[in-house]
């Protein structure tokens, strides 16, 4: 059985089903099934007005986010797949935050759901630091499915670790 990087944490009936569906070339299928097409929004303004109606539905008190983009960098660098930061600057006697939040390149060409899932979870960072039980809380009540949507993802990243061939490319 091949080395399955992405789901490491999960069980080892799970990861040879998993294993199984990549032995016979169905792996993309199951995901295309499931996922029949990429989301519309491809610019980092079209980008940054949906993630903004998500913080203005679920985190109206939070801090406000001054910027959302796409960065082609993102998982190469760091491997991750999307990155919350806070910039402090002075500002009179005050300490100032601005909220940046960027999203792998690699969802814009993804399917709706594997978008919010990133854009949920980078939103949980404004109120929950680590990735601790209050963490993941706040981000199944903004998304419900979002543990079976992290499952789909890495199923999709194994995909392209594997055949090199995006699912949903425009």
């Amino acid at each position: 059985m091949q080395t399955l990087k992405y789901l490491t944490a999960y069980p080892e009936p799970l990861r040879a089903q998993v294993s199984q569906l990549i032995g016979q070339n169905k792996l993309g299928d199951v995901l295309l099934q499931r996922y029949p097409e990429a989301h519309g929004i491809r610019t980092d303004k079209a980008l940054y007005a949906y993630v903004q109606e998500l913080k203005d539905t679920y985190l109206r008190q939070a801090d406000p986010v001054s910027k959302v983009a796409y960065d082609s960098k993102i998982q190469v660098i760091q491997h991750a797949l999307g990155l919350h930061t806070a910039i402090s600057r002075v500002q009179g006697s005050r300490l100032k935050a601005k909220h940046e939040i960027r999203i792998g390149a690699v969802f814009r060409d993804a399917p709706l759901p594997f978008l919010r899932m990133i854009a949920v979870h980078e939103l949980a960072h404004l109120k929950e630091k680590e990735h601790d039980k209050a963490f993941y809380k706040l981000c199944c009540w903004m998304e419900p499915a979002y543990h079976q949507l992290e499952f789909d993802l890495r199923l999709y990243l194994t995909w392209l670790d594997l055949s090199g061939e995006r699912l949903w490319a425009a």
